[in-house]
């Protein structure tokens, strides 16, 4: 039988294996998920064609509501990855929350036993509204703070404060980011308040 989308039906999420999934959620075909026992998925949330998404034998990746995941985006949640509501991750990006030690005294890469090599797992986490932008790298133990953004292809290797925009390899501060968004937000969640109020009821 023909697919009438390019995202899996309600019933085809079901059947991934999530560890949970909420309601209003778009998972493309063509996304990859490895470990899906470890990847909770929040409501409205939508990742796209060619993402691949890798839960870690013990760590989790969390995602929460209103996540975008775009296409070709590689999120490695071997260390553990938290992202949470109105996040947003632009294509081609890497977040990283395991990574071999490259300082020359152990092996390195998944094809050597473990006992020959040292994994540094460290988990990531996106707090709400941050926006990663195309390209972009993101390293084991990185925090980004509420509310910021990052340009193209910025590398960060270190935790980023709140609310602010950041460019560059390492990232740096390019200037504040404005907070308006947050009016926005509260009234989505007070029309979706609502929504849930009227279908409750019926």
């Amino acid at each position: 039988m023909a697919q009438s989308t390019s995202y899996y039906s309600s019933e085809e999420l079901g059947g991934l294996g999530l560890a949970s999934c909420g309601t209003d959620v778009l998972i493309s075909r063509n996304a990859v998920i490895y470990r899906a026992d470890r990847v909770c998925v929040g409501n409205h949330v939508r990742i796209d064609d060619f993402a691949l998404l890798s839960g870690g034998d013990a760590a989790q990746i969390r995602i929460g509501d209103h996540v975008h995941i775009a296409a070709h985006t590689a999120l490695y949640g071997g260390g553990g990855l938290v992202i949470e509501d109105f996040v947003g991750v632009s294509a081609l990006t890497a977040v990283y929350s395991a990574t071999d030690d490259y300082g020359g005294d152990m092996l390195t890469n998944p094809t050597v036993p473990a006992q020959f090599t040292r994994v540094i797992r460290q988990r990531v986490v996106l707090r709400r509204h941050v926006v990663v932008g195309a390209g972009s790298v993101i390293l084991p133990g990185v925090t980004i703070g509420e509310g910021s953004a990052t340009g193209a292809m910025t590398l960060v290797n270190r935790d980023l404060d709140p609310w602010g925009i950041y460019v560059g390899a390492p990232a740096r501060l390019l200037r504040p980011r404005s907070r308006g968004l947050l009016a926005a937000e509260a009234e989505l969640r007070a029309l979706e308040a609502q929504i849930d109020t009227a279908m409750g009821g019926k």
